[in-house]
């Protein structure tokens, strides 16, 4: 599943060829996505766009009167092609610009979203989100204050979306790594001055993962067609069994909270 620094990579992709522009129609070719695509999302006409922000792992297109709403899912991508380009499988939905190109969503598991969020508004997939990590509302101290008296692993406390948005499996394996913490360790067990260093390893990760293009596993790819490399970066996730590159043991793997997860029992306390 795409994770924040993925939908960060096709926000950036995408932006440049969307800002400016009018969206003059849009086609939906299978609007039975995860929530049905809404009846405002089918109507929308010469709009101009304004901004395409990311909100954790929604990517928000402002035309003034509303937002429209995008979430990969698990095999969504988005590409940016001549309006003329010939349809393929799963292409399910087109924003035809003025320009002459579309921004074209494609999605084979139909488990993405397109979603309409009036002005004024906000949708129930948006609200109760916690601060985006990249930004200064998130840092070690927010982590040492919510996670006081919690008996949850670290690694589940981190990926709460209340607690702060986007910290997805693959960038939690890492950056407990990079902290040296065990993310078995009980969130409440963690001291102030370890969530300090564990929200730094977080913003340089999820950065860097950027810089990367993303993280290609299986489905994901920017939105030129290429591919992530972060993967080329992993220390622990999905190396269970390799040479730790910091300590030379072993990396050892269990399932918390239902996830794989990667660590160093040596590094990792």
């Amino acid at each position: 599943m795409p994770e924040l620094p993925e939908v960060e990579v096709s926000r950036l992709g995408i932006s440049p060829w969307l800002d400016g522009q009018r969206i003059v129609n849009v086609i939906v070719r299978d609007g039975r996505l995860r929530w049905p695509v809404p009846d405002e999302v089918y109507h929308l006409e010469d709009v101009l766009v304004k901004a395409v922000r990311r909100r954790a792992k929604y990517l928000l297109i402002d035309v003034g009167d509303g937002e429209i709403v995008l979430h990969l899912g698990m095999s969504g991508k988005l590409r940016v092609v001549d309006a003329s380009t010939p349809v393929v499988k799963h292409d399910h939905l087109d924003f035809v610009l003025g320009n002459g190109k579309s921004l074209r969503f494609n999605d084979p598991r139909r488990f993405g979203a397109c979603l309409w969020q009036p002005s004024g508004q906000q949708l129930v997939q948006l609200a109760g989100l916690g601060p985006e990590p990249l930004t200064a509302d998130f840092d070690g101290q927010r982590l040492y204050v919510l996670s006081r008296n919690k008996k949850s692993a670290v690694k589940n406390f981190i990926m709460d979306n209340a607690v702060v948005v986007g910290v997805g499996n693959i960038y939690a394996n890492e950056a407990l790594f990079m902290a040296g913490i065990d993310p078995r360790r009980a969130a409440g067990r963690v001291s102030q001055s370890r969530y300090l260093a564990l929200s730094e390893a977080i913003k340089n990760v999820l950065g860097f993962a950027i810089e990367q293009g993303g993280t290609t596993l299986k489905d994901f790819a920017q939105s030129d067609g290429k591919p992530g490399y972060f993967q080329q970066h992993l220390r622990v996730y999905g190396r269970t069994g390799q040479a730790c590159e910091r300590c030379g043991g072993e990396i050892h793997s269990e399932i918390i909270g239902q996830r794989n997860t990667f660590f160093c029992p040596r590094c990792q306390r």
